[in-house]
């Protein structure tokens, strides 16, 4: 990603009322959450005169950009008007034509921009062709809560992999079963409806075949109207039995099945039943991660949400693919040698420990989320 000079908008009497026309435009972005990616969450609102004359957001990938939508919203002329977008507005022609050529031909004053786009064909070249055009551009307006909505797709257009949030729940002593293997339900259904939301947001969900084998899950989005994710399979032996619930509904909702060791007779069954088979790189005779990300990232997938079991977090872990983890903690005590939600050898010194940052902690009912991310 280029460098930039950042050059803070000064601080004058207008703040308050700038902040204002910001927070909106964030609040509309974020209305589009879990229907454009790969592409960023953005919001615009154009002001006159001290009133809302039109707003948009970018409703769904493939659709007009916030900029757009907003102009498509006018009431007045633009004429003159102050615009506030949360992303720099793009320059290049892509499934939408370029914003910055709206902007300028509806005679938009002052742009006031929230992010910069470190995308290639942007970053930086919006603002330029905006003050070529005559239009006043004020820079990092809200810099940092804009930045905060679209984190995925600033690590997925800067490094062409997904964005991975590995997510489990334990109880206060860390275990994610009883001895038994039985784990339905460790948190309660306000924590469990919360985890949907995280499902509506990411592309894709992954798991292994070790928590298909033993839970044999759906991994579909129940909140009304949120996109089911694609679901990922990592298998490296292919395993996954024909009858379980994700092959048998393959057809309607993409699965993609990531495996090293080859079965010709497997993986035509597993394709006839709807299956995306992906052959990926073998790793000490499971599949490599970090080659599975960058095959997912060629694909256009930017973020995933991981529900492994204990050794494929391990394993996540251990490949560096993890970049947030979500630990939901319920107010219960199993005890005992009961699976915990990271696997593996672990590490031989706490010098060596995976290392994330502050938490965020939310409290969801009984229980209590903890977030963090990746130093």
């Amino acid at each position: 990603m280029r460098g930039f000079l950042f050059l803070h908008y000064p601080k004058t009497g207008d703040d308050v009322v700038e902040e204002k026309y910001m927070k909106r435009a964030i609040e509309l972005a974020l209305k589009g959450e879990g229907y454009v990616n790969p592409n960023p969450m953005v919001g615009a609102v154009i002001v006159k005169n001290n009133k809302i004359i039109g707003e948009g957001w970018h409703k769904k990938y493939g659709e007009l950009h916030a900029e757009r939508d907003a102009f498509k919203n006018l009431t007045e002329s633009a004429e003159g008007a102050d615009m506030y977008v949360t992303l720099e507005p793009c320059c290049h022609h892509g499934k939408q034509p370029p914003c910055t050529e709206a902007v300028a031909q509806h005679k938009i004053k002052r742009v006031f921009v929230g992010s910069f786009d470190p995308n290639p064909l942007v970053a930086g070249k919006g603002i330029e062709y905006l003050r070529n055009h005559g239009v006043e551009v004020i820079e990092n307006c809200m810099r940092e809560e804009c930045d905060s909505i679209n984190k995925i797709f600033f690590h997925y257009i800067t490094t062409k992999t997904p964005y991975v949030i590995m997510k489990y729940a334990m109880t206060m002593d860390g275990k994610i079963a009883c001895i038994t293997g039985k784990s339905k339900w460790i948190t309660g259904e306000e924590a469990r409806n919360d985890v949907q939301k995280s499902r509506k947001k990411l592309m894709g969900i992954m798991a292994g075949i070790g928590t298909v084998l033993a839970d044999n899950p759906m991994l579909t989005c129940r909140i009304e109207e949120g996109a089911t994710p694609i679901r990922i399979i990592c298998d490296s032996s292919l395993k996954i039995p024909p009858e379980s619930n994700i092959v048998q509904t393959a057809k309607d909702i993409k699965t993609i099945i990531a495996f090293c060791n080859e079965n010709p007779e497997k993986e035509k069954q597993l394709s006839l039943m709807g299956c995306q088979m992906l052959k990926v790189n073998s790793l000490e005779g499971k599949t490599d991660l970090k080659d599975l990300m960058k095959k997912l990232g060629e694909m256009k997938i930017d973020s995933i949400l991981l529900e492994g079991g204990g050794e494929l977090n391990y394993s996540a872990l251990k490949s560096g693919i993890v970049n947030m983890v979500q630990v939901y903690i319920a107010p219960k005590i199993f005890g005992g040698n009961a699976k915990t939600p990271v696997g593996g050898r672990g590490v031989d010194t706490p010098d060596e420990a995976y290392m994330f940052g502050e938490p965020t902690i939310k409290r969801i009912g009984n229980d209590i989320l903890l977030e963090y991310e990746k130093r």
